[in-house]
């Protein structure tokens, strides 16, 4: 009988015995070769281990995690930029400069910090580091800037070398994540993919940060829950990757995740902390709604507003303000019945509107939060008399552009009681094309004022709103503008405040009709008022216009001078 090919799977003779022929590394490489070559030639079947599916498994699982990843750290990562850029805008003015700068800076940090990643020797230690770095200097960000600005006054450095900072370690992490999906075989990996998942993250926390995140949360504590959730990235990340992380990153991770759990539980009472130093008085009510940050103090019987943390009021001498903005115009009118105010949701003006035999008065405010608390308040609404609960007052809550464009209705006094022109959208309110869309809900006989800055520390500002109003298309003479009579008051909260009062035509020159209890305003009063001496005098200036805002660059040259 011929001989049969030997079965490498047998055993030789040989090799049984008391002396076992162990194989060296070379025997063993021919041995897998020859078993290859058998199974080939004899069609044998394999299936996979049990071991080799755990592992396809686990695979899989990496790579789904690193996608999600992807998603968490985009929320994060513009997260921490809308937070350095809205508490900026808090703390030093102008939204619009502070949001460009903080997005201009950000984005080329990313850059940098994508260029950077090139040199991180190990890609899945580099993204866990990166996570780290972020939930400590993310996490921290608010925080840190709020205690800076509260016991130095400066916050510049601090917000731009921790932006810097995010930005770079917030630039590594794509470039990372990448590189990581493509060492454990991801299969069809695209890098398109991973930036596709990173651009619907930055659409989500576009969403959620003004809906969701600064009403529940607040700045504060958004900073530190958002820090904690790149520590927790990083932590999943480390445990998937468990054979590739080092002791040392295990315990830097777990010792900044017990900071920041800590610091976000006390997230409270570090607000409480800071707005102590911020505020001279107590604070005894402090939220963040979509629109704004609401401050309340208060000192015995002496209470103020602070809408993102600039002064709207002072209850020791807000009558002056009141008094001068509300009963020139309504004295001035024969008859006012129907009065229309823009702003005002703390009812103050609303007060005074009610000292005159008025039938209706309609008060459209932005921010639901802010009428509520001064109408149902009960520290607050008796600041007011109560004049939001007044049958005659109609709330509506709502933007003022979009309302005047809106109603139907035609007024007989129009009091705009609106925030400073210290960014874009506020400046625009103070435009010739908002004052032509108000005068047509004026009356015939109707007049329309509005608080116009100081002219003291804002100048040209304050001359500004008054030539634009000067420059508004007049409905009832073609080819000219509206009457103005600028007048001007001393508030020591604010300092020396101005406002511009308007009309169709040109106004008698008699005393407006004074209500009784009035503590500012009187005959002698409204004289001084409409005098202004050399250093508040009339300045050449341009209008204000919404292509050109000449008004907001007049309006932060002149505090600057001043206060910066």
């Amino acid at each position: 009988m011929a001989d049969q090919p030997a079965d490498p799977f047998q055993r030789r003779e040989g090799d049984r015995g008391g002396s076992e022929h162990r194989p060296c590394r070379a025997d063993r490489v021919g041995l897998h070769r020859a078993v290859d070559h058998h199974r080939r030639r004899h069609h044998v079947v394999t299936r996979p281990s049990s071991s080799d599916a755990v592992g396809q498994q686990h695979s899989r699982l990496r790579e789904v995690w690193l996608l999600a990843a992807t998603f968490l750290i985009a929320v994060a990562g513009l997260i921490y930029e809308l937070i350095a850029a809205t508490v900026s805008s808090y703390l030093l003015g102008d939204s619009v400069r502070q949001f460009s700068l903080v997005i201009g800076v950000f984005l080329s940090a990313m850059g940098l910090g994508a260029y950077l990643s090139r040199y991180v020797g190990h890609a899945l230690r580099g993204f866990a580091w990166a996570q780290i770095g972020l939930g400590i200097v993310g996490g921290f960000l608010a925080p840190a800037l709020f205690f800076v600005y509260a016991w130095t006054g400066s916050v510049a450095g601090v917000l731009y070398g921790g932006l810097i900072a995010v930005g770079v370690l917030s630039g590594m992490e794509i470039p990372l994540i990448a590189r990581v999906l493509k060492e454990i075989g991801a299969p069809e990996f695209r890098f398109e993919n991973v930036l596709s998942v990173d651009y619907v993250g930055a659409l989500a926390a576009s969403l959620a940060f003004p809906l969701l995140v600064i009403p529940f949360l607040g700045l504060m504590s958004a900073s530190l829950a958002f820090g904690v959730l790149n520590l927790l990235v990083a932590g999943l990340s480390l445990w998937l990757f468990r054979a590739e992380a080092s002791r040392t990153q295990w315990m830097v991770w777990a010792l900044a995740l017990g900071l920041s759990g800590a610091a976000l539980a006390q997230s409270e009472r570090l607000v409480s902390v800071t707005e102590a130093a911020l505020f001279e008085d107590d604070v005894i009510l402090s939220e963040a709604t979509p629109y704004q940050q609401i401050t309340v103090t208060r000192f015995r019987d002496r209470v103020r507003l602070f809408l993102d943390h600039s002064i709207q009021f002072d209850s020791l001498d807000e009558h002056r303000y009141h008094e001068a903005l509300v009963h020139p115009a309504m004295g001035l009118h024969p008859r006012p019945r129907s009065v229309l105010i823009l702003g005002g949701g703390d009812g103050m003006a609303a007060r005074e509107v009610l000292r005159h035999k008025v039938e209706r008065v309609t008060l459209v405010d932005l921010d639901p939060r802010v009428t509520a608390l001064f109408r149902d308040h009960p520290q607050l609404a008796p600041l007011n008399d109560g004049s939001l609960s007044d049958p005659r007052v109609t709330i509506v809550n709502a933007d003022a552009w979009r309302f005047a464009e809106d109603s139907p209705q035609a007024f007989d006094i129009i009091l705009l009681d609106l925030p400073d022109p210290k960014n874009l959208a506020l400046s625009k309110l103070y435009s010739r094309e908002f004052y032509a869309v108000l005068v047509e809900r004026l009356a015939a006989d109707g007049l329309l004022v509005t608080q116009a800055g100081s002219p003291l520390y804002a100048r040209q500002a304050f001359w500004s709103v008054v030539a634009t109003l000067g420059d508004t298309r007049n409905p009832v003479a073609p080819g000219q503008g509206l009457s103005v009579v600028p007048y001007h008051a001393h508030v020591p909260s604010f300092g020396e405040w101005g406002f511009a009062l308007a009309s169709l035509a040109p106004l008698a020159d008699r005393a407006p009709r004074w209500p009784e209890g009035l503590q500012f305003m009187s005959g002698a009063t409204w004289t001084a008022a409409r005098h202004f001496p050399a250093d508040i005098a009339r300045v050449a200036v341009e209008t204000n216009r919404i292509q050109s805002h000449a008004l907001l660059g007049y309006y932060l040259d002149g505090w600057d001078r001043w206060f910066r």
